[in-house]
């Protein structure tokens, strides 16, 4: 776990110099209140480690990392707007603590952020765009257009979840100067994590309680919201065995990446990870 401390600690520090240079100062109090609470940082680790398995210095690809966080947690802002929600990682969300209007600036303000340090790099730009082009159609979606079959779930959940898992992969290969290929077979790989990641949330959200998942549960069934439990007949049991089965695949597609070290082991890991979390 050392191992992963030390590479979360960069995010830390990268994502509270981001935020604390901020003007005005009650701005950078509500992108501290989301950006800094105690979040999972599964997608920035993602695009460190990958980076590091690829050859290159984590050190290159703090900024691209921090940024992924940036974006995941401006989103997470107008999520909770959607559902009502007024508790995020076992604190007040951001319209929970600020009012709905201050909580649209906080958002913006971390995409922001986000796209400081992205802008020098052009091919980082690429990817992130395309990504929060795929979850905003992903959130929309969820909102106007919901899936009624497990097909148009998975895709759902591509849109929402996989692309900015792809995004954080790519992110890292990129800082590592990897080869075409590999930034594709990680892509690959880290989406279907995302996919997995989401399946998961969705078995959680049906099976678990506020005070261990450190956000309101039961959401997706009071709002109608589109879950794969919801949208079809599956158990959480079988819902579960479909996420093992995208991490399957996730490791597959990592194999062709051609990574090795320490780093490389902990991705693999986080295919188990993210099906077998309980919150």
């Amino acid at each position: 776990m050392e191992f992963l401390q030390r590479r979360r600690g960069l995010v830390e520090d990268r994502l509270a110099t981001a935020v604390e240079r901020v003007e005005p100062p009650a701005l950078a109090e509500r992108l501290e209140h989301v950006a800094l609470s105690e979040g999972k940082r599964v997608r920035p680790i993602v695009t460190l480690l990958v980076c590091e398995a690829a050859g290159g210095d984590p050190d290159d690809a703090v900024d691209f990392a921090a940024g992924v966080e940036l974006v995941h947690s401006a989103s997470l802002v107008v999520d909770d707007i959607v559902d009502h929600s007024a508790v995020r990682r076992g604190v007040d969300s951001a319209w929970a603590a600020f009012g709905h209007g201050p909580a649209i600036i906080a958002s913006d303000g971390l995409i922001g952020e986000a796209f400081a340090l992205f802008g020098e790099d052009p091919r980082a730009m690429r990817v992130v765009t395309e990504a929060m082009v795929e979850l905003g159609e992903g959130e929309a979606t969820e909102l106007v257009d919901r899936p009624t079959t497990e097909r148009e779930y998975m895709e759902l959940a591509r849109r929402k979840t996989g692309a900015l898992f792809r995004a954080a992969a790519e992110l890292g290969a990129l800082a590592a100067d990897a080869e075409a290929v590999a930034v594709e077979a990680v892509g690959e790989y880290a989406e279907r994590v995302g996919v997995a990641f989401q399946i998961r949330d969705d078995v959680l959200d049906a099976t678990g309680d506020d005070e261990h998942l450190g956000k309101p549960a039961g959401v997706d069934d009071a709002l109608g919201r589109p879950s794969l439990v919801q949208t079809t007949d599956l158990t959480p049991e079988h819902a579960t065995d479909r996420a093992r089965h995208e991490a399957d695949r996730a490791l597959a597609a990592l194999d062709g990446a051609d990574l090795d070290g320490e780093a490389d082991g902990y991705l693999r890991d986080l295919a188990e990870f993210v099906v077998d979390r309980d919150r």
